[in-house]
């Protein structure tokens, strides 16, 4: 963890049923539904299926038993502590189908949105300063001009929304994941959050990098609970979209069969990033985008909808990266521009720094460095286009070379021909193509 980051406060644990915020019926049919589907019969085995500690689990489970829906069956599990077992009664069983009919969903109970709003607000992005050592760190891969990072740093230490432009090519994404990697701590993610009794799962493995707990001493005679086992610990989320992003992707997402939902992007990346590259190749136009995001950016709360159509508030705490290659005033009104807090030109490196680029990716690839090529490349090419530069162009030409040298079984070098055939592939010639 960043040193100058404070540590996020955990989640405290429910210690009885009184404190859980959730519907009554919510709970246990959750729990029926828990039993009847994974077929459990301890209370410790529940706990851990519900993600709930075993005191509150069994107030659950005796309030299930005083209405004759589950029953004890009379035997303890010696493996097991001496444990006693429980089942489903046919009252039981018959409300467990009932409630599966109304949703599929079991097992971690829901965090009630109230709940995890709390939660957003002990974690914020907001809250976290970034040092320039700690963004230099993250992007040690990269050569970047000081004024770049001058830039970069108080927009990341704001966690407010930022427009990275300029030509293509010039390390836009690979900035915004040094932006990512700088984060360097945690926080804790829910299973699923519960509005309305309606239950939108939250966890997404493909998003969220958990973190693993040390393990615990098996010989302990207490199990410790750090935080509220509702949630998982993991490193701050990023998402990353490109031009598959569609607006209804921001949206929740309502499974018809199983009768839930799932959180869209933007509130999976709570409490870290949310990148959106290559704006402007996206079916809606760019405006279209940004405007999606106006309140969420100004208000830190977004607007979701649940089949009914009722509308609701969640927490948005999100550093949103828009990237694009087009010029900002050719795609957003001023308006637009204006809810944007920082506007960032990524521009080509000088010869310098491409020559520092060229260098790093040819020692990387173990390809000799060759004087004479790179002074023709310098003169006799790059002259051509302006001197044009941009940091994709020394790996793309270098690894031209390498694959016309493993074609031609040479070792792998460099020269002005090997140059001049790598040359050809990196630009279009422009002409007409007779159809």
């Amino acid at each position: 963890m960043n040193a100058s980051v404070q540590a996020v406060t955990a989640p405290p644990a429910p210690k009885t049923l009184g404190e859980m915020r959730l519907p009554i019926v919510m709970m246990r049919d959750i729990l029926l539904k828990t039993i009847f589907r994974k077929n459990l019969d301890l209370v410790s085995e529940l706990s851990s299926a519900v993600c709930l500690p075993i005191p509150v689990v069994q107030e659950l489970v005796d309030m299930c038993r005083t209405q004759r829906l589950i029953e004890a069956t009379g035997t303890l599990n010696a493996q097991n502590g001496n444990e006693m077992g429980y089942q489903l009664t046919d009252n039981g069983k018959s409300r467990a189908l009932d409630a599966l009919a109304q949703s599929e969903y079991f097992g971690p109970m829901p965090v009630p949105l109230a709940v995890y709003s709390e939660q957003v607000k002990r974690q914020s992005v907001r809250n976290m300063q970034i040092t320039r050592a700690q963004l230099m760190d993250a992007m040690g891969h990269l050569i970047l001009p000081d004024s770049l990072i001058d830039h970069l740093g108080p927009a990341v230490s704001a966690g407010r929304s930022v427009l990275m432009y300029g030509p293509p090519g010039n390390g836009k994404s690979s900035i915004s994941n040094g932006i990512r990697d700088a984060l360097g701590d945690h926080v804790y993610v829910p299973h699923a959050i519960e509005y309305a009794s309606q239950v939108i799962t939250v966890f997404d493995p493909i998003v969220h990098n958990v973190i693993e707990e040390a393990a615990q001493d098996p010989t302990s005679l207490r199990r410790v609970t750090r935080f509220d086992a509702r949630y998982v610990c993991c490193e701050r989320p990023s998402v990353i979209t490109g031009g598959e992003l569609t607006i209804d992707m921001l949206d929740l997402v309502y499974n018809p069969t199983a009768k839930t939902y799932q959180a869209p992007l933007q509130l999976k990346s709570t409490g870290g990033i949310f990148i959106v590259d290559d704006l402007g190749r996206q079916k809606e136009p760019p405006q279209s985008i940004v405007n999606r995001w106006i309140v969420p950016l100004e208000e830190s709360k977004d607007i979701l909808a649940l089949q009914s159509g009722e509308k609701f508030e969640v927490p948005f705490d999100t550093l949103v990266i828009f990237s694009t290659n087009f010029h900002p005033n050719e795609i957003f009104d001023t308006a637009a521009l204006r809810r944007i807090f920082f506007k960032i030109k990524i521009d080509g490196p000088n010869q310098a720094n491409f020559l520092k680029i060229f260098a790093m990716m040819a020692k990387k690839r173990k390809m000799p460095l060759d004087e004479a090529t790179l002074i023709h490349l310098l003169k006799n090419k790059y002259s051509t286009i302006d001197n044009l530069y941009a940091n994709y162009q020394p790996i793309f030409l270098i690894d031209q070379m390498i694959a016309i040298c493993e074609f031609e079984g040479i070792p792998y070098q460099m020269s002005p021909a090997l140059i001049d055939r790598a040359w050809a592939n990196m630009f279009v010639k422009d002409e007409h193509i007779v159809k």
